[in-house]
């Protein structure tokens, strides 16, 4: 019988690299389905679908807008659970960044808008230690 974990219930939810993609760009601010689609390369069947389904799960949100002279057209924001997503997001970018980057480094670099040092993702406990990134200082406690 597999484990029950939340590993896997969020993974049924962002765990496609076009879900992942999508949430990159709606957390860089491209919010609009033509820019997200040439910033990741899906296909307008693909990006629509992951948008749905990224909307249904409570992710992102369709908000309607209008530019002066133009339609009603829609883009999408993050959600407050899709915005608690951004850890998610700099740890995968961390971890890809050390480890796919190659000789030429990492594409972007993402920094604290006020200070400019850059943003890394961390294992914190509630009680504010920082944990080492091996796993060893951790445990598991069974719920069920």
């Amino acid at each position: 019988m597999a484990r029950e974990c939340s590993v896997a219930a969020a993974l049924s939810v962002v765990g496609e690299q076009w879900s992942l993609l999508v949430l990159r760009e709606v957390a860089l601010g491209v919010r609009r389905f033509d820019a997200i689609r040439e910033n990741t390369g899906a296909s307008r069947a693909i990006l629509g679908a992951r948008l749905r389904s990224l909307t249904e799960a409570g992710v992102l949100e369709k908000v309607e807008y209008r530019e002066p002279g133009s339609r009603t057209r829609h883009e999408y924001q993050l959600t407050p659970a899709g915005r608690e997503l951004q850890p998610v997001l700099t740890a995968l970018m961390q971890w890809g960044d050390k480890h796919l980057a190659g000789p030429a480094g990492p594409p972007l670099t993402v920094i604290h808008a006020n200070c400019g040092a850059q943003v890394r993702a961390a294992l914190r406990c509630e009680c504010g230690h920082v944990l080492t990134d091996t796993g060893r200082e951790l445990a598991v406690l069974q719920n069920r």
